[in-house]
């Protein structure tokens, strides 16, 4: 290196304070920053020129600067954080054949044929004598039938069984079978088999039917359960059919899950349903006779007890339907499911469930709960080979953990509603109602056709009509309200307001902080070097003429 340029360093070095000590050069760098900044207010910190008093209340207005800016900032954020994402309503509407007709359970009041139980005549028989002499079939199938009755009526009745792994099989053994409880069913102005398209499912509410479920390999994980007997008897499969996805582009009008092409009446599904006044039981059900229908997706598994309509005998009832869909938009996958309030379909596994929703996240969490507290599930729960069946004499334990984990009334040292964690699904279709009847004189309608009914004099009708109200839905969903590029805008806005901030800002601030002081180094360690060669070349000594 020549002579001039290692002056050029040195000078600068010297200019900048390298050759003053690490305070000095410090200072001499935050007065360069200072005098060169564009952040506003900067340059009267070192400013010689100013009296102490201006330098105090610059130096003040600057700190109340960055504090409003940082209290509003962190507003934004807050608000960026918390209300991220918004559902709103979609600009164009869904039209009904995008989504499946929703699934239909119905479940009778009646839950015993009298032929194999007189439930009212056995508990009273009961309620007098504690355990009255009878035989051990009616009373196992008494404490079988108590488990679907109204729970308070065994309350003071001894009944003696912690444990029943044989309750499914007596249930099924003293119920009303499909074939007796269906008189007609027609889909889409087609008269069908209602064997073809209802099949039994093990709901909390006993044996109950179902259209348009999945099957139980598609909604549950088979594997993990027992193999007493299946909670979902179903056998069509929907390979090209799910919630998230909708329907695939390769499906015709006839794919399973069962949809319809158009609105009313005659689109829908209509069913004539059929009790016997002898099979009624007014001990069981608190005298309400009827039956009860749910409308749910068909990858949702029916609860019965949470939420239902009645349908009465002697009575027409229309459902009209009207669905809501709710989707999320995938912008929404960056965020965590606490912040979205969904889960998409592979973020949240089910020991018990294949497909996620709500409803069945909190069937399996009642599950836990009840295991916990009693140390045996409900029948119609999930399990696995090593979880025991409640007997009767279980009933209350299980109801108070239901009212437990839904109520007010949860342990807080455990909380398993924090612990399970039930957002609803991301994608998510749920089918509201509107309800009408009128009365239905079957009995005279037939005796107008000249139709004896001999022994089945009675019989107790009702026909059940659903159907969807409109041809679209509004789609609502899940979107972003503020984007990280609208935080960023809004930061940079802020800080342009209160202090004159930039990105240039920023990199000034960290070419000052880190690449300037390397530079003054490197001009140091060049300065040292030259130096110390100078030291180490050895003295020439002039010499003396001799003359």
């Amino acid at each position: 290196m020549d002579s001039h340029s290692v002056n050029i360093f040195e000078q600068e070095a010297s200019d900048c304070g390298v050759n003053r000590g690490v305070m000095g050069g410090l200072k001499t760098l935050f007065l360069e920053y200072c005098s060169n900044s564009t952040v506003h207010g900067v340059k009267y910190f070192g400013c010689k020129r100013r009296t102490l008093f201006e330098k105090i209340w610059w130096v003040a207005t600057f700190l109340l600067s960055v504090y409003g800016s940082s209290r509003v900032i962190q507003n934004i954020y807050d608000k960026w954080n918390e209300m991220g994402a918004v559902v709103s309503f979609v600009n164009h509407p869904t039209p009904i054949w995008d989504i499946p007709f929703p699934a239909v359970t119905i479940c009778p009041e009646t839950k015993a044929l009298s032929q194999y139980i007189n439930f009212t005549r056995v508990y009273s028989r009961i309620n007098e004598t504690h355990r009255p002499e009878m035989d051990n079939e009616t009373f196992n199938r008494f404490r079988a039938v108590a488990q679907v009755c109204d729970f308070h009526i065994v309350t003071s009745v001894l009944l003696n069984q912690t444990t029943d792994p044989n309750v499914v099989d007596l249930l099924r053994n003293v119920s009303m079978p499909l074939h007796n409880m269906f008189v007609f069913c027609y889909w889409r102005k087609v008269s069908r088999l209602c064997a073809q398209k209802f099949t039994e499912t093990i709901t909390n509410d006993g044996i109950c039917f179902t259209f348009n479920s999945l099957s139980g390999g598609e909604m549950l994980r088979v594997d993990k359960l027992h193999s007493d007997y299946e909670y979902i008897s179903e056998k069509r499969q929907a390979p090209l059919w799910s919630l998230e996805n909708g329907y695939s582009e390769k499906t015709d009008t006839d794919a399973y899950p069962e949809r319809v092409l158009g609105a009313g009446f005659r689109s829908g599904l209509v069913i004539l349903l059929n009790l016997f006044e002898q099979d009624m039981d007014f001990i069981c059900r608190s005298g309400v006779q009827g039956f009860k229908i749910l409308l749910h997706s068909p990858d949702e598994f029916p609860q019965m007890s949470k939420q239902f309509f009645r349908v009465p005998l002697h009575q027409q009832v229309t459902f009209s339907v009207k669905p809501q869909l709710t989707s999320t938009s995938n912008s929404l996958r960056g965020y965590t499911p606490k912040g979205r309030q969904c889960f998409f379909a592979d973020e949240r596994y089910l020991r018990f469930f294949k497909v996620y929703t709500q409803q069945n996240c909190e069937m399996e969490c009642l599950t836990n709960y009840t295991l916990h507290k009693c140390g045996c599930v409900k029948f119609s729960m999930m399990r696995d080979n090593l979880t025991e069946v409640c007997g009767a004499s279980m009933i209350d334990c299980y109801n108070e953990a239901e009212d437990e984990l839904w109520g007010e009334d949860v342990d807080k040292s455990l909380d398993y509603r924090a612990i399970c964690n039930c957002l609803p699904a991301c994608t998510s279709i749920q089918y509201d109602a509107e309800i009408s009847q009128i009365g239905l004189d079957f009995k005279r309608l037939l005796a107008a056709y000249r139709v004896p009914l001999g022994k089945e004099n009675d019989i107790q009708f009702t026909r059940l009509s659903i159907y969807f109200k409109e041809t679209e839905l509004i789609n609502s969903k899940r979107s972003e309200i503020y984007t990280g590029a609208d935080f960023l805008a809004n930061c940079g806005g802020l800080l342009g307001l209160f202090m004159g901030i930039s990105l240039l800002s920023l990199a000034e601030l960290f070419y000052y902080c880190l690449l300037r002081p390397f530079a003054l180094l490197r001009i140091y360690w060049f300065q040292h070097r030259n130096k110390s060669k100078v030291v180490a070349r050895p003295r020439l000594e002039p010499k003396v003429q001799q003359f």
